[in-house]
């Protein structure tokens, strides 16, 4: 009977001992299975954060991205015009220096030339000769009408009135051509003195931006001395890269920027954009006009051309509403009560401080306009709590 009890007591004892290991054991599992992981994305502010946070929605805006292209002050080529010599001579006065305003009309510069001498004589040989063959064909006329000469001799007096007036002709055309003009012509016709220098009158009014001679300089026909251009208008040259150019349009409005005049912004039209492409740098002349008139843009200034591209249509969410991490960008998501949820989105290139979204969030969803990036600094202090 006393070892019928022993044994019983024994395997009471060894039962409890069993069930006491077996929930000792099962307890941390139970435990880990009611614990939650927690989600990094996720975030709850504190309300005194309120005021840092606002929130909105993605908008649909049109977007029109601004090209930046490196471009160069010049001179506009139709406002422009080289002066050189009509013949070859010495220099012997200059009336103009670098930066001088002149009038069209107004000489630049006085030479002397054998040349010049030479066309005088030939003119006034030709003056003379057609004022004699005039006079003796009007006599003839007279003694025709008197029948004292026959018509034959009329005739012929009134073709050598015909071959001096086009020696005359000519000999005026080449006067013209070495630079006299019909004032000095007359008044050569008139007194009938060799002129021994003639001036390098300017054709248009302007300023000197170039002068290439000194006195006493021997000039050729072919050498340029003068350049003189109207500054009121001037060129800014740019070179567009082949993959956006079908982008620029003769008649668009750009912006030009130049660094040497600050923050100063001037409007240019677009005059010119090239048909053929630069084997080298694989780009495409653009020029714009852009009005000077007080002369603040200088030709050989450096620039910059904005060049507006055509706006389109899409959905878009401001800068302040992104962050990014890991080459990765993500908006947050208002869930209610002060929660956000951090999501990951695909965006395009910025525009104007704002990026279109090309995947990720939807036009009725809130997010976080402004003040993501505090929204993230809490997040991450969460995250290392």
């Amino acid at each position: 009977m006393k070892t019928t009890i022993r044994i019983a007591g024994a395997v009471i004892i060894a039962a409890l001992l069993a069930a006491g290991c077996g929930s000792s054991e099962e307890a941390p599992a139970k435990d880990a299975a009611q614990k939650e992981p927690e989600d990094i994305n996720s975030i709850t502010i504190r309300p005194e954060m309120e005021p840092r946070i606002k929130l909105g929605y993605p908008a649909m805006v049109d977007l029109a991205d601004k090209l930046q292209v490196p471009s160069q002050v010049e001179v506009d080529e139709e406002r422009l015009v080289r002066i050189g010599s009509y013949v070859t001579g010495r220099i012997t006065d200059l009336y103009v220096i670098l930066g001088d305003t002149v009038e069209a009309g107004q000489p630049l510069a006085r030479l002397t030339s054998p040349e010049l001498t030479q066309a005088q004589l030939a003119y006034l040989r030709a003056f003379s000769r057609t004022v004699l063959t005039q006079k003796a064909a009007e006599r003839a006329h007279h003694l025709l009408a008197a029948d004292v000469i026959a018509i034959a001799e009329v005739e012929r007096r009134e073709s050598e009135l015909e071959v001096a007036r086009a020696e005359l002709g000519a000999a005026t055309d080449q006067l013209r051509l070495l630079g006299v003009d019909s004032a000095v012509l007359k008044e050569l016709a008139k007194e009938g003195h060799i002129l021994p220098s003639v001036t390098i009158n300017a054709p248009r009014p302007g300023i000197v931006i170039a002068r290439n001679v000194i006195i006493g300089q021997v000039v050729q026909p072919a050498d340029p001395l003068f350049g003189v251009a109207d500054l009121s208008s001037v060129w800014v040259v740019g070179d567009v890269p082949e993959a956006i150019a079908r982008n620029v349009q003769v008649g668009q409005h750009v912006e030009i920027h130049v660094p040497a005049l600050g923050e100063a912004a001037f409007d240019g039209l677009i005059i010119f954009v090239a048909d053929t492409v630069n084997p080298l740098t694989r780009t495409v002349m653009v020029r714009t006009m852009v009005e000077n008139p007080q002369r603040k843009l200088k030709p050989d200034m450096l620039a910059t051309m904005h060049i507006v591209d055509n706006p389109e249509r899409s959905l878009a969410v401001p800068e302040t509403a992104v962050v990014r991490e890991a080459n990765q960008d993500y908006v947050f998501l208002s869930q209610g009560d002060n929660r956000f949820l951090r999501v990951p989105v695909e965006l395009g290139p910025e525009v104007n401080d704002v990026y279109p979204v090309l995947k990720g969030v939807t036009i009725d969803q809130k997010i976080v306009v402004d003040g993501a990036f505090h929204l993230d600094n809490e997040r991450k202090l969460a995250e290392l709590e």
